[in-house]
Order: C-alpha cells, then sequence, then structure tokens
C-alpha cells in the first residue's frame, strides 16, 4: 500500500475529518482472480485538441458523511467534477482551452510550465483592481456569463498542473485545479523523450493531491468572509477523494461528482509477461508537501515539473527512493516495477500490516461488480 496521510495512518472510525490513503494491490496472477476494478489514468481527449471547461459550483462527499461546496472545472456540457478533467495532448501541438464561467465572481485558468499561453489571440496578461493590487495571475472570464479563449503550444512531454490563476490562495483551495499530460508525439508508451521512460500504457496512473478546510468552503457557499489566518486543511485529498473512497474504482456509483479512483493494480515483475513498469505521476495542488512511498518497494523518480532527471549530456540522473515527496505546485513522475522481494503470500507469507474491515473500506452501496 501507499500512505498519503502526511506520513500515518489513521483509523477511520478514531478520525472523523479523514486525510487521504491509497493504496497499490498486488496482484500475483492474473488468472487466479476475479476481474480488475476500473482503475487508473483516464484522460479529456480531444482530436484536434481543443477543450472546453466550465467553471462551476457542485458538491463533493466525504467518507465521514459531509458534504463540501466545491468549485471546479467541468467538461463543457458535463456535470460538476472533482479535480477538473484530465487533459491529454502530445508535445508539440497548438492547444486550446475555452473557459466559460458560472461562479458569481471572475476566474481564469495558468498553465504552469507552459510557455507564451495568448488569451483571445493577445498575450495573456495579470490584471489588478482600481488601487494597483493585482488580482489575477493571467486574463480572467468575466463573472456569471463571461468567457475566455487560452492558447499555446504543449511543450516538453510531462506532468503539470492547470489551476486558477485569479484570487489563487482562495480559487486554488476551491477546487479550481486538473492536470495537464503532455506525451512526446510518437510515443504514447514513454513519459518523455527518453527510450528509458518507457511504461506499460494500461498501467498509469496519476495522484492529484488536494486539501480542504470546510470552514472556508463553508464561507464562500454562504457569501460570507473569511479570514485566512485562520485557515486549517481537515480534509486531504488524492483525485477528489478521502480515504477509503481513494481505493474505489473509477466511476464509483456512489460518487458521481469524483469519479477518479486511485488504485493501483501491479502484477509481479516479469521478464516476459510483464517486463515494463508501471508509471504514477503524481501533482500536488495543495499547500504543504505530502510524503508518498509503496510498502515493500521502491520508485524510480525520472520526472520533476515536466522535465526529465538528466544531465547537460543527457547522462540518466534518476534514482531509486523509498519516499516520494511532492511539493505544493510540483509535479513528480516515477516508474515502479515490484519484484516481490518480501514473496509475499496471501496465506502463508501475507502483508504485515493489519488491513481495514470491509465496511471501513468501502462508504456506499458499492456495485456487485468489483
Amino acid at each position: 500500500m501507499l500512505r498519503g496521510d502526511r506520513g500515518r495512518w489513521r483509523r477511520l472510525s478514531a478520525v472523523p475529518l479523514v486525510a487521504a490513503i491509497v493504496a497499490v494491490l498486488v496482484v500475483p496472477d492474473p488468472h487466479e482472480v476475479a476481474a480488475s476494478p476500473p482503475a487508473g489514468l483516464e484522460c479529456l481527449s480531444s482530436g484536434d485538441n481543443a477543450f472546453d471547461l466550465t467553471a462551476t459550483g457542485g458538491y463533493a462527499a466525504m467518507p465521514d458523511g459531509n458534504t463540501i461546496y466545491m468549485w471546479s472545472y467541468a467538461a463543457r456540457g458535463g456535470a460538476f467534477q472533482l479535480p477538473g478533467p484530465t487533459l491529454c495532448v502530445d508535445s508539440g501541438v497548438k492547444v486550446t482551452v475555452v473557459l466559460h464561467n458560472t461562479l458569481p465572481e471572475p476566474t481564469s485558468i495558468t498553465f504552469p510550465g507552459q510557455a507564451q499561453v495568448l488569451a483571445g489571440g493577445q498575450p495573456a496578461q495579470p490584471e489588478a483592481d482600481d488601487a494597483g493590487n493585482l488580482t489575477s495571475l493571467t486574463t480572467t472570464a468575466a463573472a456569471g456569463t463571461g468567457s475566455v479563449t487560452y492558447t499555446f503550444t504543449a511543450g516538453p512531454p510531462g506532468t503539470y498542473l492547470y489551476q486558477s490563476g485569479t484570487d489563487v490562495q482562495k480559487q486554488v483551495q476551491m477546487g479550481l485545479y486538473g492536470a495537464l499530460v503532455v506525451r512526446p508525439a510518437g510515443h504514447p508508451d514513454r513519459e518523455n523523450d527518453r527510450a528509458d521512460s518507457a511504461f506499460d500504457p494500461d498501467h498509469e496512473y496519476l495522484y492529484l493531491l488536494g486539501e480542504i478546510d470546510p470552514d472556508l468552503h463553508l464561507a464562500v457557499e454562504r457569501k460570507r468572509a473569511y479570514d485566512f489566518t485562520k485557515y486549517r486543511a481537515r480534509y486531504f485529498t488524492i483525485n477528489g477523494r478521502s480515504m477509503p473512497d481513494t481505493i474505489a474504482p473509477n466511476h464509483a456509483d456512489w460518487l458521481p461528482a469524483q469519479p477518479y479512483g486511485a488504485l493501483i493494480h501491479i502484477r509481479p515483475y516479469d521478464p516476459v509477461g510483464n517486463a515494463k513498469p508501471a508509471l504514477i505521476r503524481y501533482l500536488n495542488a495543495g499547500s504543504v508537501a505530502y510524503p508518498f512511498h509503496p510498502h515493500g518497494s521502491d520508485e524510480q523518480l525520472i520526472a520533476r515539473d515536466g522535465r526529465p532527471a538528466q544531465g547537460p549530456g543527457g547522462q540518466d540522473l534518476s534514482f531509486s527512493n523509498f519516499l516520494i515527496d511532492v511539493a505544493p505546485g510540483q509535479t513528480v513522475d516515477t516508474l515502479m516495477i515490484w519484484k516481490d522481494a518480501e514473496h509475499w503470500d496471501a496465506d502463508a507469507n501475507p502483508i504485515p500490516v493489519p488491513l481495514p474491515s470491509l465496511q471501513d473500506q468501502i462508504v456506499g452501496p458499492g456495485p456487485e461488480t468489483w
């Protein structure tokens, strides 16, 4: 399993506000187990690399039974979802993102790591109020019915955040963020242009980390002021969900606004049948660093912030590490191969950590098929 609770496991029954935890499911033999639940990265793809997103409000479910008012980007014509859709494009293509705003205040999208972003055909510009105070890092869509079109040429292959550039402290915390995946042109099975970044496309995963202070969200919902000096995140999420919902499948029917799960399926390395590693893309839209680690295996860190781990002459500077720290605003990409060094066996040599009982793992009715 992976640990995403800033280094600690917690019992659901003892902590009403649950931090995010994710799990790796290790499977000994695909012919000896039931079909796996839907899992892995899900792209909002576009044949012409044009995307329509709507900034809107909705509610996210927490595993303690609470619902939190959130803002997020939804696919045009689609229902509210948290986080925003994962946008997938090839390096070097022209990307168009049209933002429609239904929120009661101006908002925007920034694309960290992408160069020469245009808004309405002109260079995107910061905005300020009448007193000269900066209000947005980029061109905004007006409140209520405004829209703005951003265009850019997709940069180097890698993993990037996209997020609000307007009243950032408030709007990103409210949920205005998502992931942008840029793939090497002609090599969808590589993380970047290096041949040693190859992975199994059937085992590609994304962990978008977030955090929630429910007092802020309640204040926004009730149109009240909020004192950011009292900010305290009390929910920690992965792909918009808190543990144990993180281990539910993609599109779990009791989480309609949180479509992306965080369960990783990895089988033991086999030089013939399972030679390529899994790819895990980490992104942090929160305000503090989050450490992750797998139990019983390391990960090979191959890229940060859309840049491969290599020297000026192209030499490989990737490294194997037990702990993956993801700083605020940062992205980290890793390859993972599980070699079963501990000789795991469900009966004779089980995982030496007591697993939660079933009722603590799933909140909601659950589909009957997984």
